[in-house]
């Protein structure tokens, strides 16, 4: 276990799957901090290096991102504990490399080369601490012809290829903005725990170096085989290659869409009789003969879906055995009973802030009660007491003195 970890102010969670584990997070944005949060849920104490000179952009009002309060840094930094260095002072620097070496990990999200100006690359920071785990998260990798690149979220997707297979056919392709983010972070996380079992099995450091561009293109599928091949795919919009009908329906309420998959002939019978449509859906009895009218098929099912309660049919068709839902808005997943049971959604609270849900954990562990948010979303610098007092041994006057030169900032 690292050193003090039992004293840390989070809640106790020695039975995490990732107690023990703790994390110099140097991550900006989305991507980046979406990765750290998640392995801090697994119960890794996260320290997030920051500074008021330059706050993290999801700590403060952003207008670029269409928001004017900081309500999304919940669900990326819940959890985290946070301290000030003005890496900017060599004396913060080194104190930075001292937090290192009583990590597993590091994680950075800069474009290449700022942590080596900073003095924080991979080599420097393995004297600190030889085995480390350097996860090194960006737009275009830390190597290439376009690694200097900065990006965020929708420049992912438009790299990747994931923009341009998204949407419909005859219209343009669907900007990727949020889901690449968390997407990249999700990627490095795993990518994360990959090293550190591969450190504990070798006891050599390891530089996890990942594209936010290159997990785009790892999404898109059988399209890169296409293109390969000379071939040019079409944007599928809500279309399966193999199931008809398949997509999103509008039904008598206003923005009360249906989502729906038929599997095989059998479904499509029982989608008609539900429908009160026998004779009218012989014409589309074989999943061949809906393929091929898919068009066709998609207005006469908009006709017969027009007049329907969403939710009563969406709940008669499950009981048919076919797929279908309601296309749930925000405000109906913040209120699920069934995800506020299981703690996929937390309310999280801090003074003089109304309340408000957080993403939680979406997975469960026997024997861990501990998974998930176990605290509020640090202030800048909330935790110096514990980080640089108990972990690195400075003393009141020692702090107040670098508080006093601008390295602790």
């Amino acid at each position: 276990m690292s050193q003090a970890l039992a004293r840390s102010p989070q809640t106790d969670p020695l039975r995490a799957p990732l107690a023990g584990v703790r994390i110099a997070d140097f991550t900006i944005h989305a991507a980046g901090p979406f990765c750290t949060h998640l392995l801090s849920q697994l119960g890794a104490e996260c320290i997030k290096i920051e500074s008021a000179t330059r706050p993290d952009a999801f700590r403060k009002p952003h207008a670029v991102y269409g928001r004017m309060s900081a309500a999304t840094f919940d669900q990326v930094s819940a959890n985290k504990l946070s301290v000030r260095l003005n890496l900017k002072q060599p004396e913060a620097v080194t104190l930075a490399k001292r937090i290192v070496a009583l990590s597993e990990v590091a994680a950075e999200s800069f474009r290449p080369g700022v942590m080596a100006r900073l003095g924080l690359s991979f080599d420097a920071l393995r004297e600190a601490k030889p085995d480390l785990v350097l996860l090194s998260l960006s737009s275009c990798g830390q190597s290439g012809p376009d690694s200097h690149f900065a990006g965020y979220a929708p420049l992912f997707g438009a790299w990747g290829g994931l923009g341009w297979m998204s949407g419909y056919s005859d219209g343009p392709p669907v900007e990727m903005r949020h889901v690449m983010d968390h997407a990249a972070g999700v990627h490095a996380a795993l990518a994360t725990l990959a090293a550190l079992n591969q450190r504990r099995r070798t006891g050599q450091a390891q530089h996890v170096d990942l594209a936010a561009r290159e997990v785009a293109s790892a999404m898109i599928g059988d399209a890169l085989v296409l293109a390969s091949l000379g071939i040019t795919p079409e944007r599928p919009g809500n279309a399966d290659l193999a199931m008809a009908p398949h997509g999103v329906y509008p039904t008598a309420q206003p923005d009360r869409w249906l989502t729906l998959a038929v599997r095989d002939d059998t479904e499509w019978r029982a989608l008609a009789h539900t429908l009160g449509q026998g004779e009218g859906g012989e014409r589309y009895a074989t999943a061949a003969l809906r393929r091929e009218h898919r068009a066709n098929l998609d207005q006469d099912l908009t006709q017969w879906l027009k007049t329907c309660d969403a939710e009563v049919t969406a709940q008669r068709l499950q009981q048919a055995g076919i797929c279908a839902h309601v296309s749930w808005t925000m405000q109906d997943v913040a209120s699920d009973p069934h995800l506020q049971a299981r703690g996929a959604v937390t309310p999280v609270q801090a003074p003089d802030i109304a309340p408000r849900l957080a993403v939680g954990a979406p997975a469960r562990f026997s024997g861990s009660d501990q998974v998930g948010i176990r605290r509020l979303t640090p202030a800048l610098g909330q935790d110096e007491d514990y980080v640089f007092g108990q972990l690195l041994g400075l003393s009141t006057a020692q702090r107040a003195d670098l508080e006093a030169r601008e390295v602790i900032l």
